[in-house]
């Protein structure tokens, strides 16, 4: 870290541009799921179409994400910022414009997906270097996972009022407009430290890490088509990511540099922080892509009546991701992480219950605004404790590793619990979709349970106030 660190006012101008290219990215995985209908209808194709253009987006971040982080070092936090907003809106405008599903996927799932990889690294790499404390870190990570939840959970209502009031591809020009708002609030925004462009770029890494997660999202979405070629894609997913963990071992035993450190995968804190993140994003996705999907295909609400619906989980994530700076400071980061877990299931029970005993809307407001108060309140120690967990000089490696797994919860998510529930809309398959991600919550609490109660600074980090 250089020794002319900002004062609070610019501290606050280079928030404010970090957080909202949060905003956008999460904006962009789950916006869709309100034009479901209205790109199937306009592009002529199904729901399943369109339910892979959504999952691929997510599933090229998840698969690039770690690459992304990596190439901060290489080329710099600030240029790969500004590159990947470049990407992300060529492809906003080229989604918008898309007259088939092929030219929405290159647009939206494809570049979208890319620009969003290099952008979001050096989000929280930035703020790990900026905010030195305990504190003021959890306030900025509140403020930009705030609006990264936010705009996962105001996608469907943003997204359905500007399909309703003026169309689907409307909703990409936005996007554009808020990059060139971002672009132009970050324009005085400095690296803290200078980019290394004699830093090797492993490449075969890149190749074994990005193939297995591709294989393994494609396997769980060809479920409802063919077991047999789910368990061969899964199978080999896991094959290729295994290659990979053993590449980057020999790599390092040979002094070369890796696309990831071992060493990442040794930090118990760290371990467990990302199981957390990765139940945290497959629960608000699924969430969102199965209400979204069943409201629209089996009650027949359109774009703005289901993103309205979606308001009361909006209005909880809102509310406890800004108390984040408050509850830091009242309870243990672990604490917090249990009980938004707790939250977020008793949401998902109540969602459950008063959905198949009511046919009216108000009957998913209860449960989407617990879910939204958990998950809320849990995505900012999450990454906090994971960020935290690592010097300096490991920061785009962490925080590449730590957005690959949030988008690949976020991904599997959608496959997941999409799979579920377009394989039988019309026969109980909501609230078996639903079901499953009670499970996988229950699965988040148990890691949390496993987390140490004072994580353990690591050495050379600036953990105390500057």
């Amino acid at each position: 870290m250089t020794d002319a660190s900002p004062v609070a006012g610019s501290l606050r101008r280079i928030l404010l541009p970090l957080a909202l290219a949060q905003f956008i990215c999460s904006f962009a995985g789950s916006n869709m799921n309100v034009m479901i209908t209205d790109i199937s209808r306009d592009l002529d194709t199904t729901v399943q179409g369109v339910q892979v253009a959504i999952t691929v987006f997510l599933l090229v971040m998840a698969a690039f994400m770690i690459p992304g982080g990596k190439l901060t070092d290489r080329w710099g936090r600030k240029r790969c910022f500004t590159l990947g907003l470049g990407v992300y809106a060529v492809g906003a405008l080229l989604s918008a414009a898309a007259p088939g599903l092929g030219l929405l996927i290159l647009g939206n799932s494809l570049l979208e997906g890319l620009g969003t990889c290099l952008l979001i690294p050096p989000v929280y790499i930035l703020t790990t270097m900026y905010f030195h404390d305990v504190t003021s870190r959890a306030r900025a990570f509140g403020v930009i996972t705030g609006m990264g939840g936010v705009g996962a959970a105001a996608g469907p209502l943003i997204g359905g009022l500007i399909t309703t009031a003026i169309s689907w591809r409307a909703a990409f020009v936005f996007q554009a407009i808020v990059i060139a708002v971002i672009l132009w609030l970050s324009r005085s925004m400095t690296d803290p430290l200078p980019p290394d462009p004699s830093q090797p770029f492993d490449v075969q890494g890149t190749i074994l890490s990005a193939a297995g997660l591709v294989l393994l999202v494609t396997g769980v979405l060809a479920a409802d088509d063919d077991l047999t070629l789910t368990a061969v894609l899964v199978l080999a997913g896991a094959l290729l990511l295994g290659l990979f963990w053993l590449h980057i071992r020999s790599r390092e035993r040979r002094g070369g540099a890796a696309l990831l450190s071992t060493s990442l995968f040794r930090n118990r804190t760290s371990n467990l922080g990302l199981v957390t993140q990765n139940a945290q994003w497959l629960i608000l996705m699924g969430t969102a892509f199965v209400v979204s999907a069943y409201l629209q295909v089996v009650r027949g609400y359109n774009a703005i009546e289901t993103g309205v619906i979606f308001t009361a989980a909006t209005g909880g994530i809102l509310v406890s991701s800004l108390a984040a700076e408050r509850l830091v400071k009242r309870y243990a980061q672990r604490t917090i992480i249990m009980m938004g877990f707790v939250i977020t299931i008793a949401g998902i029970a109540v969602l459950i219950a008063l959905v198949n005993s009511s046919g009216t809307a108000w009957a998913f407001a209860p449960g989407l605004l617990l879910i939204g108060l958990g998950v809320g309140a849990m995505l900012t120690p999450s990454v906090n404790l994971v960020q935290s967990a690592f010097a300096e000089n490991q920061q785009g490696e962490i925080s590449g590793l730590s957005r690959c797994i949030s988008n690949l919860g976020s991904s599997l998510g959608t496959a997941v619990a999409g799979t579920i529930l377009v394989a039988g809309l019309d026969n109980g398959a909501y609230a078996l979709a639903m079901s499953v991600l009670a499970i996988l919550a229950i699965g988040g609490l148990l890691a949390t349970l496993l987390l140490p109660r004072e994580p353990v600074p690591p050495a050379g980090d600036l953990q105390q106030t500057a």
